[in-house]
């Protein structure tokens, strides 16, 4: 993993809830048991934060916006062993989410506001900063939109004269081993954003960061197009499931 730049420097929720049918409950109150253990990981959470939790308890208090009148343990479990992780459960493809029983669409639109709100979060961070000292920041950004997805990704990030970030956009989306990338849309798009210079971001669905002959062969086509306008190629990571690589720091740049 590189350790710095590799260039020189609640209310209910607004949709029926459509999980299950709701059984009406005496004067409108959830079971005793259940509205205890709800309690109680609310107050876990509000005195010992997320740490204090695993991956299903945090994921049930974010169900229980979505499936007010039923236990959501068992929909936690089904989640976690079907994708893995807390992470892969919010970046999960809708179709596939869909597939679980037991997820409708109260609780697909619960997880993917959480996941936009994690992205907003991680690119405010970097958005206008200078890259060089918001390095780590930008890693984590990369790791936080992109490691956990099941199908390739590539985006550019757009810098200035000054090397601050202007611009941060999806260029294509591919298949779990494969996206199409136009090398003369991407140093076209740089001129039209009045940038200097850039930084190439894919991730590897696999989770092992090791460039392809294909991946290669892609940077030194858009490395070609950005020397022709005039426009510096600063790095080119590729994002694992918990690491990443750098073109510059491996020598391919």
């Amino acid at each position: 993993m590189t350790n710095g730049p590799s260039f020189h420097e609640a209310p209910q929720s607004l949709f029926d809830s459509d999980e299950a049918p709701i059984v009406p409950l005496p004067q409108g109150k959830l079971p005793s048991y259940i509205a205890d253990h709800r309690q109680r990981l609310r107050d876990r959470f509000m005195q010992g934060g997320a740490a204090a939790m695993p991956d299903y308890e945090l994921l049930e208090l974010l169900l229980f916006r979505a499936i007010p009148r039923r236990d959501v343990k068992p929909l936690a479990r089904a989640l976690l062993d079907q994708f893995g992780d807390f992470n892969r459960v919010l970046t999960a493809p809708v179709e596939r989410l869909r597939e679980i029983k037991g997820v409708g669409e109260a609780v697909i639109n619960d997880l993917k506001v959480v996941e936009a709100a994690a992205h907003r979060m991680a690119r405010a961070k970097v958005l206008k900063r200078h890259v060089i000292s918001s390095w780590d920041a930008i890693l984590d950004y990369c790791h936080t939109t992109m490691a956990h997805r099941e199908t390739e990704q590539f985006r550019v990030l757009y810098l200035d004269r000054k090397n601050t970030l202007i611009g941060d956009e999806e260029q294509a989306k591919g298949t779990i081993d494969h996206v199409p990338v136009y090398p003369r849309e991407v140093a076209k798009r740089a001129l039209e954003l009045n940038a200097g210079a850039l930084i190439l971001v894919h991730n590897h669905p696999s989770g092992d960061p090791t460039p392809s002959p294909a991946d290669i062969d892609m940077t030194n086509q858009i490395q070609a197009a950005c020397t022709a306008l005039g426009l510096v190629l600063h790095d080119h990571l590729i994002i694992g499931k918990s690491r990443e690589l750098s073109f510059r720091a491996q020598g391919y740049l």
